[in-house]
């Protein structure tokens, strides 16, 4: 069960995982030892799983986000893991999500541009034989991305 304290100490550590722990143990009124422990328990227990640096896809080239809807005709357990296993390796793809309604999957995809997203494409269908719908969109705009999640208290 999360505290207060524990949830403060997420929500530093989501605007910034590089700050020291004495800075940290600073903000929610903290030794650095407890601190340390309170962290070290949030990783244990699987709250904290991964400490990254968040890249600008803009000036890595990397401009255009597409998001595919699949369907497939497909739900044997041989063949969806047959599909997670190709699209794991394939890293343009940033989310994956197996879907409930008219789609079966969705993916968030990063390329260059509209020749890197047909080569994409080009592997995907290739790779995974069985999927009888591929639709594509194209954003024009990001609006709002964050990897900040609502902690609440």
């Amino acid at each position: 069960m999360l505290d207060k304290t524990d949830r403060k100490l997420l929500e530093l550590l989501q605007r910034d995982c590089t700050q020291s722990l004495q800075v940290l143990a600073d903000a929610v009124n903290l030794t650095s030892t407890p601190c340390w422990k309170r962290l070290k328990r949030l990783e244990d227990e699987g709250y904290i799983v991964g400490r990254v640096a968040l890249l600008d896809k803009d000036k890595l080239g990397l401009g255009l986000t597409a998001f595919v809807m699949i369907k497939t005709q497909h739900h044997s357990s041989e063949w969806y893991h047959h599909f997670v296993q190709q699209v794991e390796h394939m890293p343009e793809i940033l989310a994956f999500y197996r879907m409930a309604g008219e789609y079966d999957y969705l993916m968030q995809v990063q390329v260059a541009d509209m020749k890197s997203y047909d080569a994409f494409y080009k592997r995907l269908v290739n790779a995974v034989k069985g999927l009888s719908d591929v639709t594509s969109s194209f954003a024009m705009e990001q609006i709002k991305s964050t990897t900040f999640l609502p902690v609440g208290e």
